[in-house]
């Protein structure tokens, strides 16, 4: 396992800290011409075998996003800056061709998912230690950017129950949320709804800050497994 793939949050901001200014809402796939600039790839050290990510027309012949991965990892990002305010809704729609059966959110081994769904909030430096200080501190001194803190990171998962949330095996800054669960539905489009603010008040506690990124990644570098999934547009819905 690598450990940055599940730091992808500090990957994500590093990573476009020489690109686009941030906007406050991700660009619809349905209305691309093509992913870059507005979603950029995010890779990982020592993982060489990537995602491989593209357009395509659904049945319906909506443009959507088609992500293949096949014993390796790498996802698109797309940089933010947001204020969740008291309420947020998350919309989006995915598709799976199937899950790994040696996936399981709760391991260091199968921290792997054939969708998964990021969302990246701002660091708050008044809630962290002093050598979380320090090390933040020197990447930002190094990149000329702030590194997100806490993230949701919205699963199709393999063999966590829907609705439950885990701490990812490798940190707690990082929050398991299991939207979708098992095979069942495989192959078939799911709508996923979230209130982001209810969801982060769960995770962590207390009111989230700025969102600062948001990301897709369908991996499989742990489980050696193979998957196609599609994503929809992801919507950011002020009630």
């Amino acid at each position: 396992m690598n450990r940055n793939k599940v730091l992808a949050a500090l990957a994500m901001i590093v990573s476009l800290a020489f690109g686009l200014p941030a906007t406050a809402a991700p660009a619809a796939f349905s209305r691309l011409d093509t992913l870059a600039p507005e979603w950029r790839p995010l890779t990982f050290p020592n993982i060489e075998h990537h995602s491989e990510y593209r357009l395509v027309r659904d049945s319906q012949g909506t443009q959507v996003v088609e992500a293949r991965t096949d014993g390796g990892a790498s996802g698109l990002i797309a940089r933010l800056d947001l204020d969740p305010g008291e309420r947020l809704i998350l919309r989006w729609r995915w598709k799976v061709s199937n899950v790994y059966q040696a996936g399981d959110a709760r391991r260091k081994d199968g921290d792997d998912y054939p969708a998964r769904l990021y969302v990246a909030f701002r660091f708050e430096e008044e809630h962290a230690g002093f050598f979380e200080r320090l090390k933040r501190g020197t990447v930002k001194a190094l990149f000329g950017e702030e590194l997100p803190g806490n993230a949701l990171n919205y699963i199709w998962a393999n063999r966590l129950p829907q609705g439950r949330m885990v701490a990812n095996p490798y940190t707690d800054q990082t929050m398991m949320v299991a939207v979708t669960s098992g095979p069942e539905r495989a192959g078939q489009w799911v709508m996923v709804e979230r209130d982001l603010v209810a969801d982060y008040r769960q995770a962590f506690g207390e009111a989230p800050p700025r969102i600062v990124g948001i990301g897709i990644m369908s991996d499989a570098d742990n489980t050696g497994d193979a998957a196609t999934a599609w994503y929809g547009d992801i919507e950011l819905i002020t009630p």
